[in-house]
């Protein structure tokens, strides 16, 4: 719904004033609600940091806007350290939820791709870092203060020319490498010397890959590297390419990209993403050996961290590591993929390994609130707070609404051509739980506005606010990006409540995560602009999260799960749409205490999934949810 330009300016500057008489604090921002002093105990994904802008005309794009992919975190003195793809720098948190920006001194050339998909490891108290290149004269780099910002070059020719780097050293310190990203190789492992960073072995070995120009050759192993793990697509039917696991064969291969090595229980677990980064499915699969370079065996339990439905889609290309209480952690890579394929954004999920040391990640809820650790704690069912997504397809109002366009997209499955679609910015986007649509206003000034109905009261504990990038000018990094905003909740849509305070806020935070400290009930939901980072005030999804204060769903019927006799990859899962719920996870696995994965689902009675692998027999069952809570599984159903 779009207001009148005349209307609009004393609506805000009644708000405004009445939000300036509720805000009277002896804390900047904080209201009854709302702290920004206090620790937040939950987050919730996409992980909400400075995401950097892309360089100009980044992949022949005119267009601005944010992106990064291939996350590594890792511990370091009891700290989190976040590196990303071409972010200028790096993040640091002391409790996985408020992150930091620090410039790092190893951005050479912002235009160049050398700090993609970075690799980073600590050795004593030294804190490595080394970037993505096919050259032949990159450095390796090191500091004992990150936050300094300030690295020194450990080598200044790293030699393997590697792409998707991941370094492990291992109880007898020695050092590995591992890398590839490729639709035609496997990646690649070897064991270099620390001091030279030189590959362990005779150099005269290595004489190819140094002459080596084409991509394909430089990614072959030489010498002492071993090819550690490829795809099998014919077999396993998350790894097939295309936006469901369609594209067989694949126009460009199956991707693997992304190595990670975790030793668990004197086990070396290799970890790697597939099949390609703006697909839905792309996933973190796992192989299992004895040694740090193998051989290595196909863990029945794939994709290990797999997360192809809701709001977050993708899991792809991250890593795993140990909180501060020794929990597993494991990021990937989501995806939004419109404005160019490669736009993308970070995720984390709980994971760990179970009690037959099978390694997993939960992604179930795995975008609505999450627990933050405080102590070691069992994660095979995940650590969702529970808090359920009150915002879905509800009503909205704005202050005005940019009009459709033809715009060009760039998604892979264009196949690489030019595509233009109709693109609407209409209110409706704030509420669909799609991260790829998004309401603009025709501004970006002060007290341009959004209002959420939810329908009756509710009890409401978080908000997320996913910005958009439209028509937005920045490139690259800046230090002086920032939003702010007010947020009012009402009963009746005429007495406003200030809840949420961020008029002084200074950070960048393009998914604005806020954890209410004090729960509070209400129907109304007001969203107030003051300032915005780039372009116009644009939002994807306003997302609230809470308890709706009634009847959770009943359990599904006619839940059926199918399995292509032909292909037994593929399977048709379908059950009795639930005029109660408002979705429903489809969870399955190879056992049925290993219930593992799972696949989030809107508004529809059925679900074509390609992600099986032939030979294995699987346990499916299905929850629904709504406002409410979860409903009651099905009886667990085994598919041959």
């Amino acid at each position: 719904m779009k207001r009148d330009k005349w209307f609009l300016i004393p609506v805000w500057l009644f708000l405004m004033g009445l939000v300036s008489n509720a805000s009277a604090q002896n804390v900047p921002g904080k209201t009854a609600w709302f702290d920004p002093a206090k620790p937040a105990t939950t987050y919730c994904n996409p992980i909400n940091i400075g995401y950097n802008y892309t360089t100009q005309n980044h992949n022949g794009i005119p267009e601005s806007r944010r992106s990064s992919a291939d996350p590594v975190i890792i511990t370091y003195k009891g700290e989190y350290y976040l590196f990303a793809t071409n972010q200028a720098g790096f993040f640091w948190s002391k409790d996985m939820s408020d992150w930091k920006f620090v410039y790092g001194s190893f951005q050479r050339n912002p235009g160049d791709d050398d700090q993609c998909a970075p690799a980073a490891w600590v050795v004593n108290d030294t804190l490595f870092y080394v970037g993505s290149t096919w050259k032949k004269d990159h450095p390796v780099w090191k500091t004992a203060d990150p936050k300094s910002g300030r690295w020194i070059r450990h080598v200044n020719t790293a030699m393997l020319p590697t792409w998707d780097p991941a370094i492990f050293q291992d109880d007898n310190k020695k050092v590995y490498m591992y890398y590839g990203s490729s639709g035609k190789l496997p990646l690649v492992g070897v064991e270099v010397d620390y001091n030279t960073w030189l590959p362990k072995g005779n150099q005269a070995d290595y004489a190819q890959l140094y002459a080596a120009t084409e991509v394909e050759d430089i990614q072959k192993p030489y010498g002492q590297a071993k090819a550690v793990v490829g795809l099998d697509p014919a077999a396993h039917g998350w790894e097939r390419f295309g936006p469901n696991n369609d594209m067989e064969p694949a126009p460009w291969g199956n991707f693997i990209e992304g190595a990670w090595m975790t030793k668990h229980n004197g086990k070396y677990y290799m970890q790697y993403g597939a099949p390609a980064t703006e697909f839905k499915g792309y996933a973190n699969g796992v192989h299992v050996g004895d040694n740090p370079l193998g051989p290595f065996v196909y863990q029945k339990h794939n994709p290990m961290s797999y997360k192809p439905g809701g709001f977050v889609i993708g899991a792809g290309h991250g890593n795993t590591f140990a909180d501060n209480y020794g929990n597993y952690w494991n990021t990937g890579t989501c995806k939004i993929s419109i404005k160019d394929r490669f736009e993308r954004r970070i995720d984390m999920f709980p994971a760990g390994f179970d009690k037959d040391d099978v390694m997993y990640s939960i992604t179930a809820y795995g975008d609505f609130p999450i627990v933050l650790p405080t102590a070691q704690r069992d994660q095979t069912k995940g650590a969702s707070s529970g808090w359920m997504l009150l915002s879905y397809k509800k009503p909205v109002i704005v202050s005005s609404a940019e009009e459709c366009k033809e715009v060009e997209t760039h998604r892979m499955d264009h196949g690489r051509k030019k595509v233009y679609e109709k693109i609407c910015y209409d209110a409706t986007n704030l509420t669909d739980e799609n991260i790829q649509t998004y309401w603009s206003a025709t501004t970006d000034k002060p007290g341009e506005w959004l209002q959420l109905d939810l329908g009756r009261k509710m009890e409401i504990n978080a908000l997320q606010i996913n910005y958009a990038d439209h028509k937005a000018t920045q490139f690259n990094k800046a230090m002086d990006i920032y939003y702010q905003y007010k947020i009012l909740m009402s009963d009746d849509a005429l007495n406003w409540t200030l809840v949420v305070d961020k008029s002084n806020n200074d950070k960048d935070v393009p998914h604005d995560y806020v954890e209410l400290t004090k729960a509070i009930k209400a129907r109304y939901i007001k969203m107030i602009n003051i300032h915005n980072a780039s372009g116009m005030f644009a939002v994807s999804d306003f997302r609230v999260f809470g308890n709706g204060l009634a009847e959770k769903p009943k359990s599904v019927t006619d839940f059926k799960v199918k399995r292509n006799t032909a292909d037994s990859r593929n399977a048709i899962i379908s059950w009795k749409t639930q005029t109660d719920a408002i979705g429903c996870n489809i969870y399955y696995g190879i056992t049925p205490d290993k219930l593992y994965n799972s696949i989030m689902v809107y508004g529809e009675s059925s679900y074509d999934f390609r992600g099986l692998d032939k030979g294995t027999k699987y346990y499916f069952t299905i929850e629904p949810f709504n406002e409410n809570g979860i409903g009651i599984k099905n009886k667990i159903i085994e598919v041959k």
